[in-house]
């Protein structure tokens, strides 16, 4: 069953085209809001659709000016306008952008340079210092070197766009009427992991372009939103909701960090978040400690069923109910996009009873990347919702409760691995692109998660666990940050495995209910919870290891845990 469609939208070839689109939909209203900090002094400055490609076309033709067109253009930094600028004018000129995580090590970003062989590097000024190593080492062939920022050691892209617009002036036309190959590859994105392990994904404009217009079809944003940028743009889900972003006229703004969340979400209204579930839940879990620091829980959740009861009347008072809980997240806030891991369905439920949609979307980098979405019309708790309008998915050598492995076809499929034809022929056969993710179909035809193939934990008597799930279970726990569910070889039966986790624990949750608590005696109560969610699950399931720590799990940039990793460590210590 597909999604349908519910929103009139123009399908195009390319982002030059869904670009130029966009401004000229929108041309004055603000595309982004810029914070400038000097000394004690916040000011901001807003930055309208015109003049977003007005700059795009004058770094563009310095760009064709000094001869990077067909070049090579890596990117390094944090979320900013002088990034988004930069991977638009690559995108749009026809040249190679390869974002690059901020995060990595000297190593790690030295590699992916190498492996791409990236000519030109585009850099924040905050990682001048890893730059700096990567160009004394002299492994890469990088040729120029320029930064997002005006300052003295490096050409700046502020600069180089000034003399931009004096070439434009003078009638240079070149870039601006560049033609752009919609199935080449403009976009090369490497996977999460290690050094050995990632995979540079080949995308072409076309890939992007499908993918956004799928979108635009099913999800309720409007042009009057405001979006904060917090998923880094190095990452498909982020490199393309900023594009989405584009496309349906909304303003996005910067955030200062982590720690600012909420500061952010009011300083600027946001209506709309896209984010990571540990991000969400992490919110979620925010307000619920605020509504039980202030005595008030019962209070809100009897209120909840009164909001129920009315919502089935057709009576929406949930904003009215809870504007003081709402006003915690800035009083604007009415809709969040769930990507990158399966989302817990009690906070999509959470926030939906408090007036703000949540909608899970599903996919991979290799698919550019949503492969399947809920959306207002269409939603249920914990699913993926439905295939999006111009995917094909199959669940692939179903077992006897109908669990597959996702297998797509689709514009939005990726062009390969770059320069890694073995890797390549593992995923994509016949033109199906295998995801390595295990799902279910419903009665209603509503997708749902299993897990990854290669994380599944099969015993002995064949049954299959699939540790996400546990894993959604034991997070709701207040003393629990984060949590990694895996097997371990049972010492009287090699060939079966015991269920274990690994539970990293709240600091100032545990302070807070249990101060001056040893943590033998932590390790007893948190084991009792574990026995009372084991009661929640058939025997099979139950866990039967427990290893608690303050430690945070190992996790890639995109903070996805590295199992493999934290597992080698944990069986270490058996």
């Amino acid at each position: 069953m597909k999604t349908e469609k519910y929103f009139e939208a123009t399908e195009f070839e390319n982002l030059k085209e869904l670009i130029y689109n966009a401004v000229e939909k929108y041309k004055e209203k603000t595309a982004f809001i810029l914070k400038h900090k000097k000394e004690k002094e916040i000011s901001y400055e807003e930055i309208s659709y015109t003049r977003l490609l007005e700059e795009i076309n004058q770094l563009g033709t310095k760009f064709y000016d000094l001869g990077y067109e067909n070049k090579r253009i890596a990117i390094v930094g944090r979320n900013q306008y002088g990034w988004v600028l930069t991977h638009l004018t690559n995108l749009l000129g026809g040249m190679l952008s390869i974002p690059l995580d901020k995060e990595l090590q000297i190593e790690e970003l030295e590699s992916c340079l190498v492996r791409s062989k990236a000519d030109i590097l585009v850099f924040d000024e905050k990682y001048k210092h890893n730059i700096e190593e990567i160009r004394r080492r002299g492994n890469t062939q990088i040729e120029h070197y320029l930064c997002m920022s005006e300052q003295e050691e490096y050409p700046s892209i502020v600069t180089l766009r000034q003399q931009g617009k004096e070439l434009l002036e003078a009638g240079n036309r070149k870039y601006i009427e560049a033609n752009i190959d919609s199935h080449k590859m403009n976009l090369l994105l490497f996977t999460s992991g290690t050094t050995s392990k990632s995979k540079a994904v080949m995308l072409s404009h076309k890939n992007i372009a499908s993918n956004i217009y799928s979108m635009q079809l099913v999800e309720d944003i409007r042009k009057e939103d405001v979006n904060i940028a917090f998923l880094p743009f190095h990452h498909i889900f982020g490199s393309t909701c900023m594009v989405v972003m584009l496309a349906f006229g909304v303003t996005t703004a910067f955030p200062d960090g982590l720690r600012y969340i909420a500061q952010n979400l009011k300083e600027y209204k946001v209506s709309i978040f896209v984010g990571v579930p540990l991000l969400i839940e992490a919110i979620y879990k925010r307000v619920e400690q605020g509504i039980a620091k202030k005595g008030k829980t019962k209070v809100v959740n009897l209120a909840k069923k009164i909001s129920n009861i009315l919502l089935r009347l057709h009576i929406d008072m949930r904003r009215k109910i809870f504007k003081e809980i709402l006003d915690e997240l800035g009083g604007d806030m009415r809709f969040i996009i769930s990507g990158g891991a399966p989302l817990d369905q009690k906070v999509s439920q959470g926030f939906h009873e408090l007036g703000i949609q949540v909608v899970q979307g599903y996919g991979l980098t290799e698919t550019s990347p949503v492969i399947a979405a809920e959306n207002v019309k269409k939603m249920k708790y914990g699913s993926i919702g439905f295939p999006m309008e111009n995917v094909e998915l199959e669940l692939y050598h179903q077992d006897e409760q109908g669990i597959g492995e996702i297998r797509v076809k689709g514009p939005n499929v990726m062009l390969g691995y770059y320069e890694d034809e073995e890797a390549t022929t593992k995923v994509l056969k016949d033109g199906w692109f295998y995801t390595g993710d295990l799902a279910y179909f419903d009665q209603e035809g509503y997708l749902f998660l299993a897990g990854r193939k290669k994380d599944m934990i099969v015993l002995k008597n064949g049954k299959k666990v699939f540790p996400d799930e546990l894993e959604l279970v034991i997070n709701r726990l207040d003393e629990v940050n984060e949590c990694m569910v895996y097997g371990i070889p049972d010492k009287k039966d090699k060939n079966d495995f015991k269920l274990s986790v690994k539970i990293v624990f709240d600091k100032e949750v545990i302070e807070e209910k249990y101060p001056h608590i040893t943590l033998e005696k932590l390790e007893e109560i948190m084991w009792q919870k574990i026995k009372e969610i084991n009661k929640t699950f058939p025997p099979y399931k139950y866990i039967k290891n427990m290893v608690l720590t303050d430690k945070e799990l190992i996790k890639t940039t995109t903070k996805k845990i590295k199992r493999n990793e934290e597992l080698k460590n944990l069986l270490e210590k058996e």
